[in-house]
């Protein structure tokens, strides 16, 4: 017995030789009708044989292999607070509900002057921070990161501790610098 979609097929070639064959113009504007029915019939019986195919395939999937789910789009983390100690520069991060997630969905990486977190699907959101150009150079392989109630805290070892970090990062030194320059000095910068 032969399928719906064989049988559709049938008659959409049936009907394209009746086009071929016509010669009024009423007649082949019915076929032109009746031809673009059976073409959308046959494409969405098709669909429905592959979303069938793709509904059995997830039943026999164990749960485990089920997808993670994505997040709709990324927040960049711009509030947060820092301190340090004398072999740690430490970075404050308030996220409500993060110390809920699992534990790989919050990711730090280091290089000797930079980290960037991403926590992973918060909420039904991915939350970002990239610090570049941090004042003086850390130790990666002693940098960490501790996640607490609802607050990441990035711990960044230095690598020349009993050092004092005035500024987080070399650009916020610049920027500070700068401001207190003598004012007739920056009316000379500004002219040059």
């Amino acid at each position: 017995m032969a399928s719906a979609v064989e049988e559709l097929q049938k008659d959409l070639d049936e009907v394209k030789a009746l086009l071929e064959k016509t010669t009024r113009k009423r007649v082949r504007d019915a076929l032109t009708a009746e031809k673009s029915k059976i073409e959308t019939e046959i494409k969405n019986k098709m669909q429905q044989k592959s979303q069938k195919k793709a509904e059995l395939l997830d039943n026999e999937k164990p749960a485990a292999v089920v997808a993670p789910i994505t997040t709709g789009y990324t927040v960049k983390i711009s509030n947060y607070g820092w301190d340090q100690s004398d072999k740690f520069v430490k970075i404050y991060i308030t996220l409500m509900g993060v110390h809920q997630v699992p534990t790989e969905n919050v990711q730090v990486q280091f290089t000797e002057r930079s980290f960037d977190l991403l926590v992973k699907n918060l909420n039904g959101k991915s939350y970002s921070m990239i610090v570049n150009n941090l004042l003086k150079p850390i130790s990666v392989e002693g940098s960490s990161k501790k996640v607490k109630t609802d607050k990441v805290i990035i711990l960044c070892r230095k690598k020349a501790e009993n050092t004092r970090w005035d500024y987080l990062t070399q650009v916020e030194k610049e920027c500070k610098e700068k401001e207190s320059l003598p004012m007739t000095l920056k009316q000379i910068l500004v002219r040059d």
